[in-house]
């Protein structure tokens, strides 16, 4: 159990900070993580990685030349969010592109993907190569569906060597691509861990018994089985992961023996010594290993064995230099500090200075936010029950949390000497949703609220067109970074007929206001509709009987906000200006 705290919500940050306290020379705090101290060649690639705090030496202990570039820093086992993400990405890119890499867990999905969105967006070419290396989590032909677990140090290691070597973004990108298809991870527990500040561990083993395939996030295995011998353990392990093994593998392998918290490093010694014979038996030959604790869950106490399938490629990339404050292998010639600003200086760009136009629509925009949080405060219990029904309840909470925080965002932009733009203001309100909700809809809500500021920019004039342009990138952002489909039932299936009809009625001539209202009767119908289907997308997937005959959640939310703006602008000045927005050919100024 972990010990040492003053405020268990402060442990993540508290953390780091003294993390890089002691490693000033390795790495820099930047806001929503840390990035290298040192210099880095202009052009070069920018490997950033990340994931949930707990599980040191990942990910900010893998910072440094040869590795990664910068290391977002979620809370304790949760996401970064993607704001923070944006942000670290933004202080280590050096002008050569951003490659992402985490391990294929929902939450990093979304954030990592709403940042890479928002990076793209502004011209910093990003890509993302996720981690699915844990054997146990899928079978052979849904790899894809596959979490990551210390496979995360092969593909870092690859890849950060191949864009310490100058290579660029498409060839960082193959070889991370590469390894992660050539390494196969399977790990046991013989206990569970405890967050800062609980009294009991995430999950408990019965005495005599051993977990096998567990997550590196507290997540109990998927089966329990009498605890064996280190040699059966050694069998057990090996043998899983060669009957795994990638298509044209060859003889040379990488193998990681790693301890997740709390098992000595005398007992993983004597672990890998076995497993080593075993490899040597099946003809396999063992380069360059690792054996210590590498990826970690806190408290822990278990392990996890990692094979990856070299070839001659490969090799020569793990076998290449790397310095980090966790991490170090071969000899890098020293580095000259660079000098950062701060977490808030480091990241602040020149604000721009809006137009007019902008500025009143920037307005417009915090107003319209502010009708959606009141329609959430309005319907929050309503909204929870719902989600009861076969999820965990918090979508009300969520909901509010996230608009709450983004219309704080919003106001603060508008209310600037000189106004702001529609970018600007959503902008801020979408990144201040997405950290403060968490979780799937922070993400979707997050995303798509940004998207539409984009969308928008900071111009002369507006005109309908541009309306509708942000309607599109709205649910474009939605339907990109969720992957959710019409019959899914999630908030797509009000969203995609809410555009559809918008820009139906907008391309036969309607007005804006116009355009809404039917837009909104038709979000309210499809969110209604919902309740005839099966949930194949979400927490509600598993309890998908109990779901029939009850709307989604996130449709509801999302057709009951629809409505509010639609009937918002109908009846205010906001109305009256939209009403008279014309379509984009025509010219006419929103």
């Amino acid at each position: 159990m972990t010990q040492i705290f003053d405020n268990p919500a402060d442990f993540a940050d508290e953390a780091l900070d003294g993390f890089v306290a002691a490693n000033r020379g390795y790495v820099a705090r930047v806001d929503g993580g840390v990035v290298r101290s040192t210099e880095v060649p202009a052009g070069q690639v920018a490997l950033v990685v990340g994931g949930g705090s707990g599980h040191y030496p990942a990910f900010a202990g893998l910072v440094g030349p040869g590795l990664a570039a910068g290391s977002a820093c979620g809370n304790m086992f949760a996401s970064p969010a993607a704001g923070q993400v944006y942000r670290v990405a933004k202080a280590a890119h050096a002008g050569g592109g951003v490659l992402l890499s985490y391990g294929n867990y929902a939450g990093d999905v979304l954030h990592f993907g709403q940042a890479q969105l928002r990076l793209n967006a502004e011209g910093i070419e990003t890509r993302t190569v996720l981690v699915t290396d844990d054997i146990a989590s899928a079978p052979p032909e849904q790899i894809g569906k596959r979490r990551g677990i210390a496979g995360d140090l092969t593909v870092f290691k690859i890849a950060g060597a191949a864009a310490e070597a100058g290579l660029g973004l498409d060839e960082v990108e193959r070889l991370a691509i590469k390894t992660n298809h050539r390494t196969r991870s399977l790990g046991v527990a013989f206990g569970g861990c405890t967050l800062p500040g609980a009294d009991a561990p995430l999950f408990t083993v019965p005495a005599g018994q051993m977990s096998l395939g567990l997550g590196i996030h507290g997540e109990p295995g998927i089966s329990e089985q009498p605890m064996p011998t280190a040699s059966e353990l050694a069998e057990l392990l090996v043998s899983r992961l060669l009957a795994d093994k990638p298509d044209g593998a060859g003889t040379r392998v990488v193998a990681i023996v790693n301890g997740l918290g709390t098992v000595k490093y005398d007992e993983l010694f004597l672990l890998f010594g076995k497993i080593e014979k075993l490899l040597d038996a099946a003809g396999l030959t063992v380069v360059e290993p690792e054996c210590g604790e590498l990826v970690t869950s806190l408290d822990m106490s278990g392990l996890s064995l990692t094979l990856l399938w070299l070839d001659e490629e490969l090799e020569r990339y793990w076998a290449a230099p790397a310095d980090t404050p966790a991490f170090r292998k071969g000899n890098l010639a020293p580095r000259a500090r660079r000098e950062l600003a701060g977490p808030e200086a480091s990241l602040t760009a020149d604000v721009e200075r809006p137009t007019a136009a902008a500025a009143a629509l920037g307005r417009l925009a915090a107003d319209l936010l502010g009708q959606t949080q009141n329609v959430i405060i309005e319907h929050e219990e309503e909204l929870g029950r719902l989600d009861a029904i076969a999820g965990d309840g918090d979508h009300g909470i969520g909901m509010r949390r996230g608009v709450d925080a983004a219309v704080a965002a919003a106001e603060q932009a508008a209310a600037d000497d000189g106004g702001a733009s529609p970018s600007r203001v959503l902008t801020a309100a979408g990144e201040a949703w997405s950290e403060r909700a968490g979780g799937t809809s922070g993400a979707l809500w997050g995303s798509a609220v940004i998207a539409a500021g984009l969308a928008l920019g900071n111009r002369d004039s507006y005109s309908g067109g541009d309306a509708a342009a942000a309607v599109t990138a709205f649910v474009d952002a939605i339907t990109e970074l969720g992957k959710a489909e019409l019959g899914d039932k999630t908030m797509v299936d009000a969203l995609v007929p809410f555009r559809d009809a918008f820009l139906t009625a907008f391309d036969a001539g309607a007005s804006v206001t116009d355009s809404l209202a039917a837009a909104a009767e038709a979000a309210t119908a499809a969110a209604d509709g919902t309740s005839g289907l099966r949930p194949l997308k979400g927490r509600a997937r598993p309890l998908a009987e109990k779901s029939l005959g009850h709307p989604d959640p996130g449709a509801v939310s999302f057709a009951l906000i629809a409505t509010r703006i639609s009937a918002h602008t109908e009846t205010s000045s906001t109305g009256t200006r939209l009403a008279t927005s014309e379509p984009a050919e025509q010219g006419a100024k929103a």
